[in-house]
């Protein structure tokens, strides 16, 4: 019996439909999932979007994503409250400033430094704190990580800023650096690597900050719940990106050194060495972030807004993510591989 052709063109069609949006078609296995990922500060800690770059993470989750640059986090903050970006990888007290203002979208998904690292460099006759009195010290940004870390550093030997010492905002950990080289300034906060590139050329330390364990939510991941929402998917295709990145930050560090190399421009061994060593300890191997962590920036909120006091830890947390890895025994299997 003959087909009629509009049977024929109603197979055709449907084959054509099959073949073009099936799950499993080539064209719909291509369509990644589009990410913007902001990041504030081009250190190892922030290091891991890097990594999953390099190792082909984002392609082995589906996801065209994009990271892109601003530095300090309350500058983060703003550009994703804008809807600039979707997630970002950021210090925590900017978030949690505008979390206490009402911009309650914002929300903690996870965390890689929940203690400061940072360190204050100098040269020459300024050895320790009270010699910083009268100094302006070099900071990324006022609201960053290097700020609150100087003003916490050098609050326990009595030092207060405005009163004993002022703030140069450079741009970056890179810029800090750089003022300190050309002698533009005294003194300067510094994270690794930047820290260890500045011993090299004869600078010491005035404060070692990863001795001081100083809790803080350092650097984190944050995103919105209205992201969440919308794209639950795609976040949790991200934090799987991160946690395996993780793992390769705490275990290949010949990876790390060359991506390292790539985007810091890095290659004295002695200096990465240094960086990774000191660095690498105060990384969180499964996204834990801590709740300590967190009220250490409430209580610093706080004192100029009363409304933080009434912000508990859990209000800004959403560790679904984190906690399905560990349940699902995710985890488990990533660090069982060698």
């Amino acid at each position: 019996m003959k087909k009629s052709v509009s049977g024929t063109y109603g197979l055709m069609a449907a084959a054509v439909f099959l073949l073009c949006f099936s799950p499993l078609s080539p064209r719909a296995a291509a369509a990644a999932d589009k990410l913007v990922t902001i990041h504030s500060a081009r250190v190892m800690s922030q290091s891991m979007p890097w990594i999953a770059h390099e190792a082909g993470l984002f392609k082995k989750y589906n996801l065209d994503h994009q990271l892109v640059f601003i530095a300090s986090s309350s500058m983060v903050t703003a550009a994703m409250l804008g809807g600039d970006a979707e997630m970002s990888l950021t210090g925590g007290v900017g978030n949690v400033r505008a979390y206490v203002q009402g911009a309650t979208d914002l929300v903690f998904v996870g965390g890689i430094k929940n203690v400061m690292t940072q360190s204050i460099l100098a040269g020459g006759n300024l050895k320790k704190p009270e010699d910083l009195k009268g100094k302006q010290i070099a900071v990324s940004r006022i609201g960053s990580n290097t700020h609150y870390f100087a003003i916490q550093a050098l609050r326990r030997s009595g030092m207060e800023p405005g009163r004993d010492f002022s703030f140069l905002q450079s741009g970056g950990d890179p810029e800090s650096l750089a003022a300190l080289l050309t002698k533009k300034i005294d003194v300067a906060v510094l994270t690794a690597p930047s820290d260890a590139k500045a011993l090299a050329e004869g600078y010491h330390y005035v404060v070692y900050g990863p001795d001081m364990r100083i809790p803080y939510v350092a650097t984190t991941f944050v995103t919105k719940r209205s992201v969440i929402a919308k794209r639950p998917q795609v976040i949790g295709q991200f934090m799987r990106a991160m946690a395996e990145a993780a793992k390769i930050l705490h275990t290949d560090k010949e990876f790390v050194y060359k991506v390292m190399g790539k985007y810091l421009r890095l290659s004295d061994r002695a200096i990465l060495d240094a960086a990774y060593n000191a660095e690498s300890k105060a990384l969180e191997p499964r996204l834990v972030l801590k709740s300590e962590a967190l009220q250490a920036i409430l209580e610093e909120v706080a004192q100029v807004d009363p409304r933080a006091k009434k912000v508990k830890p859990a209000d800004l947390l959403d560790m679904r993510y984190v906690e399905e890895m560990e349940k699902s025994g995710f985890f488990d299997s990533l660090w069982a591989k060698k």
